[in-house]
């Protein structure tokens, strides 16, 4: 039997970094357990390759029917195999808002205060731009500015400030407020994923275990300790020991699912899937929160925007030929080129909804593929009030979790998509963008509410933020205390975005690999 000082379940954003870090001094014997591949591909690698990822790089999950988007199944999309969801996301490197994590400590979570997590974000981050208050520059995950950006995402900046919409040029830096274009996690044209920023440089030392293909089937508890893992690898199964500790980090969906599967969750649930309940604990798999988003788009003749057409074709295969010599030019792309936080409701402490531009006609997360040319304007709700779950539909560990994010079950949620559309189609209508004279592709009379409504709740979805089900807090109730140890059990810890209280106010995944880093020190501390 296998033995480790510590397991980590999950290599993606978080359970990279945890892995990374505790094994980067060779003190500890450590494993890391990823169900998918290496993610070890050009295509994969390859930013603009991004709607094109194998099957095998996502699980590619739907929710349950939801009621507030007029009975359709959402999408969810996640990373499988190492990186995660960082290798097959967008690539946006946000933080969240400094208020975001004031309000996890006055929830009660010490020691998560924007000043106490400041230091782990500039640890973590290697930003072209060089360290200063606000930046870290030599961290392993490579922070780095577009050098090819569309003409059209320019435009759309401008747009905004046409609109008295400051420009910010720094999204993570005093002030989040503003227009302009992302940062990205890339590194010489190619995606940085948490696997390549923290896994990849430790590859071939004894004392890190990677195993990838490995199915996690429970958390071993012996006597209210978490002792190793059950697996499943190559069609057999067999159980990791775990001296130390084991720390789960399989994301928001798939970090409660193994508690469940492992005996700590929801008992009368755990009951109803055949499952012994080692631990009652209602909230893992409760409070999921997702940032629901509408995604306005436009045709337009120009050909400046990445589209569909014998032209649009063409410069694509040019521009893969390009990035296959030189790691330059469009195919470099993050699709979500440029954005903006703003505040629509006058009471918000902070902003409320979040911009991504996207120079190419979007439907259905991609999925579907639009004729012509044009652009998309993604518009979310940064704190939603809508609390969803994740739940099992059996007990095999290959199954898909149920997940049902509840989207807009909450009217002040739909109040602020509603104001959030309505700002895009102004920026949209304002110059330089207006030259481009679109064609909105869904026209209604955006001043009648309920047309509105009708058509946010017929399109809207996901914009792939979950987090909270495995909720972290100062309270009896929460999973796990503000160091991510899991309540009433030993040797556990939960480290991946399942554990924000509140959904933050950006894009997840700088703040999930913060998590991890934290997390190493916690683990650091205590197995000392």
């Amino acid at each position: 039997m296998a033995e480790f000082d510590v397991i980590v379940i999950g290599g993606g954003s978080s359970g990279s970094a945890v892995a990374g870090r505790l094994a980067e001094d060779g003190g500890r014997k450590v494993c890391l357990l990823e169900a998918g591949g290496t993610n070890d591909n050009f295509l994969v690698k390859t930013p603009g390759f991004m709607p094109f990822l194998p099957k095998a790089a996502n699980y590619r999950y739907e929710t349950v029917p939801q009621k507030g988007l007029n009975g359709r199944t959402g999408y969810q999309p996640r990373g499988r195999g190492l990186g995660g969801s960082s290798a097959i996301n967008a690539m946006i490197y946000i933080r969240g808002h400094a208020w975001d994590y004031d309000n996890w400590a006055a929830l009660g979570c010490a020691g998560w205060a924007y000043e106490d997590v400041l230091p782990y974000f500039k640890r973590a981050e290697g930003n072209v731009r060089g360290a200063d208050e606000f930046h870290g520059s030599d961290g392993p995950l490579c922070v780095s500015d577009q050098k090819w950006p569309n003409p059209g995402s320019m435009a759309f900046v401008e747009s905004a400030a046409a609109l008295q919409l400051p420009v910010n040029d720094d999204f993570n830096g005093a002030k989040q407020e503003g227009f302009g274009l992302y940062q990205v996690t890339q590194k010489g044209g190619e995606r940085w994923s948490a696997a390549r920023a923290y896994v990849e440089p430790l590859r071939g030392r004894s004392n890190l275990a990677v195993m990838t293909g490995t199915l996690v089937e429970r958390i071993v508890i012996e006597e209210g300790r978490a002792t190793g893992v059950t697996v499943r690898r190559g069609g057999k199964r067999e159980t990791l020991r775990a001296r130390g500790g084991v720390v789960l980090s399989a994301g928001a969906f798939n970090s409660p699912q193994i508690l469940m599967l492992s005996g700590i969750g929801p008992g009368e649930h755990l009951r109803e899937q055949g499952i012994e309940v080692v631990l009652d604990r209602p909230a893992v798999g409760s409070d999921l929160q997702d940032h629901i988003d509408y995604v306005s788009s436009w045709e337009t003749e120009s050909r400046d925007f990445i589209g569909d057409s014998l032209a649009g074709t063409w410069r694509m295969l040019k521009a893969i030929a390009e990035h296959r010599r030189r790691r330059t030019g469009v195919m470099t792309t993050p699709y979500a080129e440029a954005g903006g936080f703003w505040r629509v409701m006058p009471d918000s402490p902070a902003p409320d909804v979040q911009w991504h531009f996207v120079p190419a006609m979007l439907e259905d997360h991609g999925r579907t593929k639009v004729k012509g040319h044009g652009f998309s304007l993604h518009a979310c709700v940064l704190r939603p009030e809508s609390r969803g779950t994740v739940r099992l539909a059996s007990a095999d560990a290959a199954a898909a979790p149920v997940i049902d994010p509840n989207f807009l079950a909450d009217e002040r949620d739909m109040a602020v998509l509603r104001a959030g559309v309505r700002l895009s189609h102004q920026i949209a209508e304002a110059p330089p963008m207006s030259d481009y004279r679109p064609r909105d592709r869904y026209p209604i009379d955006l001043d009648d509410d309920d047309a509105l409504d009708d058509l946010i709740r017929n399109r809207a979805d996901t914009v792939y933020h979950p987090v909270g089900t495995c909720r972290m807090g100062a309270d009896e109730d929460a999973v796990v205390d503000p160091t991510l140890k899991a309540r009433g059990l030993d040797g556990l810890w939960v480290a991946d975005a399942s554990i924000m209280p509140r959904l933050i106010g950006g894009n997840t995944n700088a703040p999930s690999i913060m998590i991890g880093e934290r997390c190493a020190d916690f683990m650091k501390r205590d197995l000392a």
